[in-house]
């Protein structure tokens, strides 16, 4: 893996320059004092202080594994995090192992229990954002410190984990959750800080690797049809990095291996489904099957909406967002399937190869460099 630092430098400047969104709306908010917010905050991090420090307790361990996935409402989705968790458990067993959202809507959404299993049972799940976990782990002062991405690209939700991890370093919570500064600075002098990237941050490595496993995944599906994979992407104006690119060199891979495979976007300008409805039919790919894969982290409700979603068609308008990926496929002519486990799509996390991925990519973490300035600058310039 190569070096991150500078990449890091401008991850972070572009974290921390830019405005972090919510997806709640205006109508959703209520109007709450500014000490009601500030009391409210600090409750979430007690009870993750205090989650963490039994944890370090009962195991002993003096390393931990923060993993920010954006997050999910599905209880697919959530054994699928469990599986990650218990995989860096196996990976890692001299750490504790933690897992957080960086999603707000994700976050409260799984907390009162947006969907339900598949026994038809409302499913609640409690997950935090990366500053309380990461407080949490700096108030155990773990020794040693590693920060798991499990986005896809580094984009747009990268630069909010780049930007939580600096902010921590640099105790820039609210006052009432201010940490151990001495500690902070130790890990950063003893470069106890790490960062692992995204699945396909590296084009030369990451892109390739990522390739050889979906195409052994699913050579037998290009015997009797082509393979498209759906991918979020960022709309351009968020499209941080210019990390959109990494889905065509994905495809641009893959072809090398089958041309039969394709990536598209929900969000990266001209890699929609109908623009790979077309690079299909200038290959020649005029109808047929058509197998659907969701390569996002987990298969939430892009999978299985926009998708795998059945049954609605706008006829008025065939190419709007609203059409499903089968629908769509279904309407111009092609078979399309979507395979699935346990009536589920899979994402990239419940797929050991690609797994593995990630898990080297946190072996691999390198410091992150420069992340800590200290809350007293007049003490550095002592």
């Amino acid at each position: 893996m190569k070096k991150i630092k500078s990449f890091l430098f401008a991850a972070a400047a572009v974290a921390l320059a830019a405005p972090l969104f919510t997806s709640c709306g205006d109508d959703d908010k209520k109007v709450e004092t500014v000490e009601k917010v500030v009391e409210n905050m600090v409750s979430e991090y007690t009870y993750n202080d205090r989650l963490v420090a039994e944890t370090k307790a009962k195991s002993g361990n003096k390393e931990a594994v923060l993993l920010i996935a954006f997050g999910s409402t599905w209880n697919n989705a959530f054994l699928a995090f469990d599986k990650t968790v218990e995989a860096y458990k196996a990976a890692f067993p001299k750490a504790d192992v933690f897992m957080s959202f960086s999603s707000d809507i994700c976050i409260n959404r799984a907390s009162i229990g947006e969907n339900k299993d598949d026994e038809g049972n409302i499913v609640k799940r409690d997950y935090y954002e990366p500053r309380y976990l990461l407080h949490a782990i700096g108030a155990a002062k773990y020794d040693k410190i590693y920060v798991q991405s499990l986005q896809v690209i580094p984009g747009e939700e990268f630069s909010a984990v780049v930007a939580s991890v600096k902010k921590f370093m640099n105790n820039g919570y609210v006052a009432s959750a201010h940490l151990d500064d001495d500690y902070l600075k130790k890990l950063q002098d003893e470069e106890a800080i790490m960062f692992g990237m995204p699945l396909l941050f590296d084009p030369e490595e990451d892109v390739p690797a990522v390739a050889q496993e979906l195409s052994t995944l699913y050579a037998s599906e290009t015997q009797d049809g082509v393979v498209a994979f759906m991918g979020h992407g960022n709309p351009e104006t968020y499209d941080t990095f210019k990390a959109n690119v990494r889905y065509t060199q994905l495809e641009d891979e893959l072809q090398k291996i089958n041309p039969k495979f394709f990536v598209g976007t929900v969000d990266m300008p001209k890699n929609y489904k109908q623009d790979v409805l077309k690079r299909m039919k200038d290959a020649g790919y005029n109808d047929g099957k058509v197998y659907l894969h969701a390569l996002m982290s987990i298969a939430g409700d892009h999978a299985h909406n926009d998708m795998a979603g059945e049954g609605s068609w706008d006829e008025e308008d065939p190419e709007s967002e609203e059409n499903s990926w089968f629908e769509y496929f279904k309407h111009n002519g092609y078979t399309p399937e979507v395979p699935t486990v346990n009536t589920h799509p899979q994402g990239l996390l419940e797929l050991e190869g690609i797994r593995q991925i990630w898990i080297e990519h946190t072996k691999e973490a390198e410091f992150f460099e420069d992340a800590y300035h200290s809350m007293y600058p007049e003490e550095e310039e002592e």
